[in-house]
């Protein structure tokens, strides 16, 4: 069944309706969803290992045996060892090799589907709430605006629109949880870890991104580049979406061709 919601402006009130695409009625899958992000996640990883002759530059020979001494190799006219690992300046043992497989894969259609699937979560309010997200006071489940908010460019403003729409508690959940990495991430340019919060997507970019990046948790999106990593972080459905009127419009055009299989409907 089509789901009739409500469109507010940036003063939090109800100015129209829209029918939101099939796409939204579609059945959540945890399990496919968990896949797809694995497979985003992985695709950003860069392969890493030793140079394969490391340690092996040496022209060591063992002596064999009847000289009392262990049979490592040994560098010519002396007696220090070489080349086994546990050797001065010797190889390693197991070292990192750069074609190991660190990259799991997922069908194309199956990560679409996934994505599909993780837009249905962020409309149904069971989903987002155990995700942890504050919506006693959201007005809506996805709460969707009209497509003046792609045009704000200041971070007050932003505030003041999420304030009208009920969402402005989640982004204080987010800071309140904002601490400290444990291990050695802190020197390396990554110190704190903030929970995520509301995720905005826009059909274009006209300054929003730069008014809401310094939000705690808040993360701005386009309907064109948005992914399952955006929709459920960690793998987890049910994100907290604040959608335009123009980025709904976008997605039901960028995934009409998704075939949904729904076991309720037969």
């Amino acid at each position: 069944m089509d789901k009739v919601v409500n469109v507010y402006d940036l003063e939090g009130n109800v100015v129209d309706t829209i029918t939101l695409p099939p796409i939204f009625s579609a059945p959540v899958r945890p399990d496919l969803i968990r896949r797809a992000v694995l497979a985003l996640l992985t695709s950003r990883l860069q392969p890493k290992g030793t140079n394969p002759l490391a340690g092996k530059r040496t022209t060591a020979e063992s002596w064999g045996v009847g000289y009392g001494v262990a049979r490592v190799p040994r560098i010519k006219g002396g007696t220090r060892a070489a080349l086994v690992p546990q050797a001065v300046g010797g190889r390693r043992a197991h070292p990192p090799r750069v074609d190991k497989k660190i990259r799991e894969y997922i069908n194309e259609k199956e990560k679409r589907l996934a994505t599909v699937s993780a837009l249905a979560a962020t409309a149904d309010p069971m989903f987002v709430g155990r995700r942890g997200h504050r919506i006693e006071a959201v007005k809506q489940i996805p709460p969707i605006v009209v497509d003046e908010l792609e045009e704000i460019s200041r971070t007050s403003e932003v505030r003041r629109v999420l304030a009208a729409l009920g969402l402005w508690d989640d982004v204080m959940r987010a800071a309140r949880g904002r601490r400290v990495r444990a291990g050695k991430g802190k020197m390396r340019g990554r110190r704190y870890k903030t929970p995520k919060s509301l995720l905005i997507v826009v059909a274009r970019d006209a300054g929003i991104r730069l008014a809401a990046r310094n939000l705690p948790g808040v993360d701005v999106t386009t309907a064109r580049m948005l992914n399952v990593v955006d929709l459920a972080p960690g793998g987890h459905p049910g994100r907290l979406t604040l959608y335009t009127v123009s980025a709904i419009e976008e997605l039901a055009k960028r995934f009409e061709e998704v075939v949904v299989w729904n076991p309720l409907a037969l």
